[in-house]
Order: structure tokens, then sequence, then C-alpha cells
């Protein structure tokens, strides 16, 4: 079962799992964060394969939930969940709702039916302010600085509590930034590409300093497949990432140069919940899942552009 299945992460991996030749069942609300036609069409595709079935369901409704699944699952990947820094920021009990808990009622199924494997979409803005990088897993410095950032942190240590008490494998994946076809249009990269292509000014926070671990979505798939798989222990929290920062600038620069365009830039301040730095240091991934990012950054902006210049407007 993949919650969220039909948004950008999800629709990959769906894609990925037939391709492996699992069944699968897609959980989403098309929530009205963005088009519901769109995540729609991200999974056309995978709906026309006989093994993958669709539950349209709230993840908060746990009746409903019940009522629209019936188990026989090997493993949950669980990614559905509210999304962003800054909308967090303007309605928290929201947030608090869908990430928590949505990821409670996800586990308490999972107890229910006696499934063995929860692979959890944590977030590298768990860590917050933590100038200690390269982020590493163990660190004890968690400073998050939004409500979305606590709900992920909340997820993980529920995560703990069904593991310890109820036998769940529970593998917490703190995802870096993430891009590539079918990112989300709310995201910089997306954003930026299509008021580039508008010619409309970007929306420019800071002075272009702050810096982001950039990963393709070929390689978060990897890693979440490879989370799937994992029996060595009950309980883990690992960073899928790039291990290597793109700073704001260097991100407009690279996209200029991928789409052939200047970009105007709206210069504002800084935003309340953006952390300045994030940083993956992957060797926790690489030594328990073989995990290893291949694809740089400028490859990946190439892939992305190519797809959106396919897009409708």
């Amino acid at each position: 079962m993949i919650t969220g299945g039909a948004g950008f992460i999800g629709s990959h991996l769906s894609e990925r799992l037939l391709s492996d030749g699992w069944r699968i069942t897609i959980v989403d609300n098309f929530d009205p964060f963005y088009d519901a036609a769109v995540k729609r069409r991200n999974i056309e595709a995978c709906l026309r394969d006989s093994r993958c079935a669709l539950a349209e369901a709230d993840i908060r409704d746990l009746p409903s939930l019940r009522a629209s699944l019936s188990g026989g699952f090997d493993v949950v990947v669980h990614l559905a969940a509210k999304a962003g820094v800054r909308p967090s920021i303007q309605d928290p009990i929201a947030y608090q709702e869908v990430n928590v808990r949505g990821t409670q009622n996800l586990l308490e199924l999972a107890r229910e039916w006696n499934v063995a494997q929860f692979v959890f979409a944590s977030s590298s803005s768990v860590y917050g302010v933590n100038r200690d990088v390269p982020w590493r897993e163990d660190s004890q410095a968690l400073f998050p600085i939004s409500p979305y950032a606590a709900t992920k942190v909340s997820g993980e240590l529920l995560g703990h509590v069904y593991s310890h008490l109820y036998g769940i494998r529970f593998i917490g994946l703190r995802f870096f930034t993430v891009y590539g076809p079918r990112q989300r249009p709310d995201l910089a990269i997306h954003k930026f590409a299509r008021a580039m292509r508008a010619g409309r000014p970007l929306p420019f926070y800071g002075n272009g300093a702050t810096s982001r671990d950039y990963t393709y979505i070929d390689d978060i798939v990897q890693g979440i497949r490879a989370a799937m798989d994992y029996a060595a222990t009950p309980y883990e929290i690992v960073n899928l990432g790039n291990n290597r920062t793109i700073s704001l600038a260097a991100m407009v620069a690279a996209l200029e140069n991928a789409l052939g365009l200047s970009a105007a830039l709206d210069r504002q301040p800084d935003q309340p919940g953006d952390v300045p730095l994030t940083c993956a240091d992957v060797s926790k991934a690489a030594r328990l899942f073989g995990y290893e990012p291949k694809t740089p950054f400028e490859q990946g902006l190439k892939i992305f552009v190519d797809w959106l210049s396919k897009q409708r407007a």
C-alpha cells in the first residue's frame, strides 16, 4: 500500500513497483493543495495495470480507511502528508491532523493487519537550524522551526512506539529536497521554471546563499525500494539525499542554463520557517541499503526541463 501514491514521489514509486512485479494499492484523497487533475494524470498508466488498485480515502478518517481497505499488505509505504514549510505556519492544526493523526491511523491499521514493514516519508526539515553539517541521523540536535517539521519528528517517534510495542519494522526516510519530472508545482525548481517560461520574475528570498541538498527522484525511489526490503533491525531513521549542496543563486543559474532563459528576480526577505542549509550524510543509507545517488544535479535538471516542455499549460 502506498499512501499519497498519486503524488510526485508516490507515482514514481508506483510505476517502479509495478515494473518489479508487485501488486499495489494506491491510497490518495487528491487533496486540493494543487490541482487534483495533475495527480490523476500521474497515475493514469498505473491504473491501466490490473495489479494496481486505487482507494480514494482520507488518512484522517480511520473508519473510512477500514471500509476501503481490507489488509493483506506486505509493506505500507506512507508518503501521504500535508506538505510545505511555509503553509504549515499558516495552518498548523491542519498539519497536525493530517501528518500526525493520519500517521497514527496508518500505524494502527498496520498493527491490526499484522503488516511487517512500514516505510515512512520523513523530511530533512527535522534538523532545522542545526549547523553541524553534514547532518547525521545519530545527531541529537533536532531543532525543527516549522509546524511541518515538528509533525515529521512526531511521525518518527510514533513509529518507534509501534515498532517497540507491536513488532512492526519501521523505517523512517528523511528526504532531502526531491526534484524531477512531476515535482509539485509549489516547489522552487518547478515554480521558478514555469515563471521563467512565462516571463515572470522569481520570488527570490534572501541573498541567494541558502543551500539545499537536491536529490533526483530516481535516487529517492531507489532508496525507498531498498527500505522496503530491509530486514536487519526493527527501527531505523535514514537520510536519503545527494550529499552535495546547491545554493539558491547557483540553482537559478543552472535553471537559466537548462532553459536557455534569463531570470528576473523579485528580491524578498528570508521567510519564517526556512532553514539556511540542508546537507545530508548518506553513509548510513549506503551501509544499510547500498544507497548511492547517481544523478548529477545538472543532468536531473535537464530531464526535468525536458519533461516540463511537454506538459500542458
